[in-house]
C-alpha cells in the first residue's frame, strides 16, 4: 500500500475512534482532518493548497438554498407538536379505532404517520407519541411490548415519509432532487406503514388479550359529534400536508419554498385552534435553532474532512474497493446497506450522510444505479438501524421519554421493537427487488 492510502485508512480510523469516545462529532471531523492534514504536509503526501478551498465552500453550505428546507420542516413539526395538535390528533384517532381490538396500536401507527408527513424529525415523533400515547394504551391494558414496539416503529416512520430531513439531506449529499426523493419514497412509507397496521391486526387477532378493544365507557363519541370531531382534528393537518406535498409532487414549488409554507401554515393552525403562544413560539423556534446549528456545525467539520481526505487521495481508493467488490452491483448493495446499517446503530443519520454517503455515490453511478431509488433505500435502512438494539436511537428517546411509574423497563423497549424491524427488513428486501415502487410515481413527471 502506498502512503497516501495508510494516511486514508489512518484518517478514517481516527474518525471512528473519535466518535466511539462520545466526543462531537462536527470538532471531531474538523479535528481529524486538520491533524492528518498536518501529518500530510509533514510526509509530503497532502498538499496544503486543498485547504484553501474552505473558505468557499463554507460560503456555499451557507448559501445552499437546498439545506434551507431543514429550518422550514423543522419548525413546522415543532410548532404542530408545541400547539397540541399532535395530541389532538392521537385522541380523535383513538376514538375512530377504539372499538376495534387493537385500535389504539392502529391510531398510534396513523398519527406516527401523519406526524411523519409534518415533522420529519424522529426525534420529534418518537417523544411526542411516547408522552401521549404510551400512558393511554398501558392504561387499557395494552401489552409493553406492544405498546413499546409500536410507539418505536411510528416515531422512526419520520425517516422515510417526505417531507423527511433525512431526504432533504440526503438529496443535497447525492446531487440528486429532493423533490424526487419525495414522491419517490411515498409508496415506501406506505409499505411500512401499511405492513404495520396489519401487524397491530394480526396481534389483535391472535392475542386479544395484548391488544383489548376500549370499553363502552370510554366510546363517548358517536354519530355526528364523532363526525364533526374529526373533520375539525383531522382536516386542518390533512390540508397542511396535502399543501406541502402537493406543491412538490405538481412542481409548483421546491421543497424549501413548500417548507416556508408548512411553516407559515403550521402557525396559522396553531392560531385557530388558540393554542399559539409566545412560548410555544419562542421553544419552537429554540428547538429549530439548535438543530440546524448542528447540522450547519457538522457540515463544516465533514467538508473540512471531505477536503483533506481527498487532498489524501483516499476517494480514490474506496471508489477502487466499492467498484470492484466480488459480486459487482449486488456486492456493493450488499456492502453498504451493511455498512449504513451498522453505522446507524452508532451515529446519527447527519452523520452518516455527510460522511459516508459521499464515498458511496460515484460508485453507485458508476455501476449505473438510480441515485433517487438508491437514496430511498438509504433512507429505509437507516430507519431499520435507528430501531434495531442495542444502540437504536428511537430506543433511547423512548426509554428517555417514558415515566418512571409506567414500569417500562428497556426489555420491553428491545423485545418490543424485534417484530418491527422484521417487517422494515421486508419492505427494505422489497423496495430492493421492485425498484418500480420508488419510480412508478417519478414516471408521470417524465
Amino acid at each position: 500500500m502506498t502512503l497516501h492510502e495508510w494516511l486514508s485508512l489512518l484518517m478514517f480510523a481516527a474518525l471512528l475512534g473519535f466518535l466511539a469516545t462520545g466526543y462531537p462529532v462536527a470538532f471531531s471531523l474538523g479535528g481529524v482532518a486538520l491533524l492528518f492534514a498536518g501529518v500530510g504536509v509533514v510526509t509530503g503526501a497532502f498538499d496544503v493548497v486543498f485547504l484553501q478551498a474552505m473558505p468557499s465552500r463554507i460560503f456555499g453550505i451557507m448559501a445552499n438554498f437546498t439545506l434551507l428546507a431543514v429550518p422550514y420542516f423543522v419548525f413546522m413539526g415543532a410548532i404542530l407538536e408545541r400547539t397540541g395538535i399532535a395530541e389532538d390528533l392521537l385522541e380523535t384517532m383513538g376514538i375512530l379505532f377504539g372499538p376495534l381490538r387493537g385500535g389504539l396500536a392502529i391510531a398510534v401507527v396513523v398519527v406516527g404517520a401523519l406526524l411523519a408527513a409534518t415533522t420529519g424529525v424522529i426525534a420529534a415523533t418518537v417523544v411526542a407519541m411516547s408522552m401521549i400515547s404510551l400512558p393511554i394504551m398501558l392504561r387499557y391494558g395494552y401489552s409493553k411490548l406492544l405498546t413499546t414496539g409500536v410507539i418505536c416503529a411510528s416515531g422512526t416512520l419520520g425517516q422515510i415519509i417526505p417531507p423527511s430531513v433525512v431526504l432533504v439531506v440526503l438529496g443535497d449529499q447525492m446531487g440528486v432532487s429532493v423533490g424526487d426523493l419525495f414522491i419517490g419514497s411515498l409508496l415506501p412509507g406506505l409499505l411500512i406503514t401499511g405492513l404495520f397496521v396489519a401487524y397491530c391486526l394480526v396481534i389483535a387477532w391472535l392475542k386479544p388479550e395484548m391488544a383489548p378493544a376500549l370499553p363502552p365507557s370510554e366510546r363517548t363519541l358517536s354519530g355526528q359529534a364523532l363526525q364533526r370531531r374529526v373533520l375539525k382534528v383531522m382536516v386542518p393537518p390533512l390540508v397542511l400536508i396535502i399543501a406541502v406535498l402537493g406543491s412538490i409532487f405538481f412542481g409548483w414549488a421546491s421543497a424549501t419554498e413548500a417548507g416556508a409554507v408548512g411553516a407559515l401554515g403550521a402557525c396559522v393552525l396553531g392560531l385557530f385552534n388558540r393554542k399559539l403562544s409566545l412560548g410555544a413560539l419562542r421553544e419552537a423556534s429554540d428547538a429549530t435553532l439548535r438543530l440546524t446549528t448542528m447540522v450547519i456545525f457538522i457540515l463544516i467539520g465533514s467538508t473540512a474532512f471531505t477536503l483533506v481526505f481527498r487532498g489524501l487521495r483516499g476517494h480514490v481508493m474506496v471508489g477502487h474497493i466499492l467498484t470492484s467488490m466480488p459480486g459487482g452491483y449486488a456486492g456493493f448493495l450488499a456492502f453498504s446497506m451493511l455498512l449504513i446499517f451498522a453505522l446507524g446503530f452508532f451515529i446519527d443519520f447527519f452523520e452518516i450522510c455527510f460522511i459516508v454517503v459521499p464515498l458511496l455515490v460515484p460508485a453507485a453511478e458508476a455501476l449505473g444505479i438510480n441515485l433517487v431509488w438508491f437514496g430511498v433505500v438509504i433512507g429505509v435502512n437507516l430507519q431499520m438501524s435507528f430501531l434495531t438494539p442495542p444502540f437504536g436511537f428511537a430506543l433511547f428517546y423512548l426509554r428517555g421519554a417514558a415515566p418512571p411509574e409506567s414500569g417500562i423497563a428497556t426489555q420491553h423497549i428491545y423485545l418490543g421493537v424485534l417484530p418491527f424491524i422484521a417487517l422494515q427488513a421486508v419492505a427494505l428486501l422489497l423496495i430492493i427487488l421492485f425498484p418500480g415502487m420508488v419510480t412508478f410515481l417519478l414516471s408521470f413527471g417524465q
